[in-house]
């Protein structure tokens, strides 16, 4: 049991009174959180209810979709915690049948840890020294998911994203600038749930199209979806996107030093075979691709957005978009 107690009747309303350009908007106090590619994430209500971060993800088309979705997602934490020996952070799903659109949406329920505690923010508030600590103690948890993956290749594999922003480092030390010992990591960002069994992805990859412009579906499907459903399986794609990241974060500064602190970290015996060692300028081309691809598809969904405004129809998006790689 996750302990993650979800008012259902408090999602209902919502989804009844959200407007989602304006979430903000609602009759109900609502927060944005933040964004992901598939999800927004949101506060909700007053009380207790503002205590968990809801993760509001509405491209499914039927309820079969969404069962098949939430089965998938309690099989990758139980894999994640029980198997690999990740903490991940309390959380439920639950679907809402949107009255309106007659669009299912499911909401990832979670416990909200403190904004402070939260790693995108944390290494706005640390010396430099204890974020490179932050991203070794990343790349442990992380090497944990691949140390697996190489033992049942073939068999059961578990896709990571080790972004800074999804764990939570609980053994921060809120009141002062430095670090506790030992760090403490939870894993926050299950939405995108890789689990790959005999070799075959069990995540519907067409999900993460959903929120595309339409005139540009076919064009993402051929040439950026498998490099989608691949990258979080390959350690060396998770660990340049770990440390590109950084970028995004507005701490350039940071990253040749973390560049040369990854490096250590795999010449002390953690790297695996065929494992080239990570260079910077191979560290800032990832970042320049993914930040203009990023762009571009925020301003084609922006125009499709309009188009549709001007036909009246709904997009089948999350919320309003962020920032993400901006």
């Amino acid at each position: 049991m996750s302990g993650v107690e979800v008012n259902l009747e408090l999602l209902g309303r919502f989804e009844r009174a959200l407007d989602p350009r304006f979430p903000e908007r609602c009759e109900i106090p609502t927060r944005v959180l933040g964004y992901g590619e598939i999800s927004t994430v949101l506060e909700i209500g007053t009380g207790a209810d503002r205590e968990l971060a809801y993760k509001r993800m509405p491209m499914f088309r039927s309820e079969d979709e969404a069962v098949r979705y939430q089965d998938l997602h309690r099989d990758y934490i139980q894999v994640l915690e029980n198997r690999i020996g990740l903490r991940v952070a309390p959380c439920e799903t639950v679907s809402i049948v949107n009255e309106r659109t007659g669009r299912v949406v499911v909401y990832i329920v979670q416990f909200k840890f403190p904004a402070e505690v939260i790693g995108h923010r944390l290494i706005h508030r640390v010396p430099p020294s204890d974020v490179s600590r932050l991203v070794l103690a990343v790349l442990r948890e992380s090497a944990k998911v691949f140390d697996f993956n190489r033992q049942n290749q073939g068999q059961l594999e578990v896709g990571c994203d080790a972004q800074i922003s999804n764990w939570a480092f609980v053994g921060s030390d809120r009141g002062s600038e430095g670090l506790t010992d030992p760090i403490e990591l939870v894993y926050l960002d299950t939405s995108a749930p890789f689990l790959r069994e005999k070799g075959v992805e069990r995540l519907d990859p067409e999900l993460f199209l959903r929120s595309a412009p339409s005139f540009l579906v076919w064009i993402l499907r051929l040439l950026f979806l498998e490099d989608v459903m691949t990258r979080y399986y390959d350690f060396r794609q998770v660990t340049v996107d770990l440390v590109a990241n950084f970028y995004k974060e507005q701490r350039p500064e940071l990253v040749p030093e973390l560049v040369r602190a990854v490096d250590g970290f795999f010449s002390g015996g953690n790297r695996p075979a065929a494992f080239e060692p990570i260079t910077l300028d191979q560290v800032r081309a990832y970042y320049r691709e993914d930040a203009w691809i990023w762009r571009l598809y925020l301003a084609f969904r922006r125009v499709d957005r309009f188009l549709h405004g001007l036909l009246g129809r709904i997009t089948p998006t999350s919320c309003r978009e962020g920032s993400n790689g901006e």
